[in-house]
């Protein structure tokens, strides 16, 4: 990753923001995420709404973000995803930060607020898939579901080799939900590239295992359902 030089304002900004975090304090949600599964080396509690108002009192900033998503607390983690500017985002940064997450709920907050708006999305959705790490491999799936609903400028075939690293993935139990999801949001995309889920989902029926032919047919049922209402996701 880059290395940037440290700025007096920039500092400042970081010592503002800390302190405006540790002022909402919860420990009642702590112990709440906790019994979750959601452990943080530093979690202060705030909520996601309240760190999105906080972010907004302050610019874009790449060295900011960096410091906040060195400082490793869950909070400023989050509003570095916040506070990144997308364009600036390399490569090796987002493969770090990936790699680095703990929790699906920083992968989900890094993929919508950040990942799926740099010029490497579509690039990390398919690398991520095939991550051996399970977050990894959440980030991937998360991130083909936010370009099939953000990125309306995608022509379809920008998501076709998706469905190659989705074949494992549908054997996964773990992926399930976020699996039945994206390829939801997909399906809902346009009628085109919901044939092209439709025909996907007719080589997973025919895998071996179980959870794989379940979670086609669950799939298949709602995307049938698509003409005569949207599925709420």
């Amino acid at each position: 990753m880059d290395f940037l030089l440290d700025d007096p304002a920039t500092e400042k900004t970081f010592q503002e923001i800390i302190a405006k975090v540790r002022l909402r304090k919860n420990g009642e949600t702590v112990a709440q995420m906790k019994s979750m599964g959601l452990n943080y080396k530093m979690n202060w509690g705030v909520s996601v709404i309240h760190l999105r108002e906080l972010a907004k009192n302050y610019e874009k900033n790449h060295l900011l973000a960096l410091k906040l998503w060195n400082k490793g607390w869950r909070e400023t983690m989050i509003l570095a995803t916040l506070l990144e500017e997308p364009n600036v985002v390399t490569e090796e940064q987002m493969d770090y930060w990936t790699k680095s997450i703990e929790t699906i709920e920083l992968i989900e907050q890094a993929v919508a607020n950040l990942f799926v708006h740099s010029k490497f999305a579509f690039v990390k959705a398919v690398e991520y898939c095939c991550g051996k790490k399970h977050l990894v491999r959440c980030a991937g799936l998360q991130l083909i579901g936010r370009l099939a609903l953000v990125d309306k400028k995608a022509i379809n075939e920008m998501f076709e080799p998706f469905f190659e690293k989705l074949v494992p993935l549908a054997k996964d139990p773990e992926l399930g939900q976020i699996f039945y999801r994206t390829v939801l949001l997909m399906a809902n995309r346009n009628a085109e590239l919901r044939q092209s889920c439709i025909d996907f989902l007719g080589l997973v029926k025919e895998m071996e295992e179980e959870h794989p032919k379940n979670l086609a047919n669950l799939l298949l049922e709602d995307i049938a359902e698509m003409d005569s209402g949207t599925p709420e996701l």
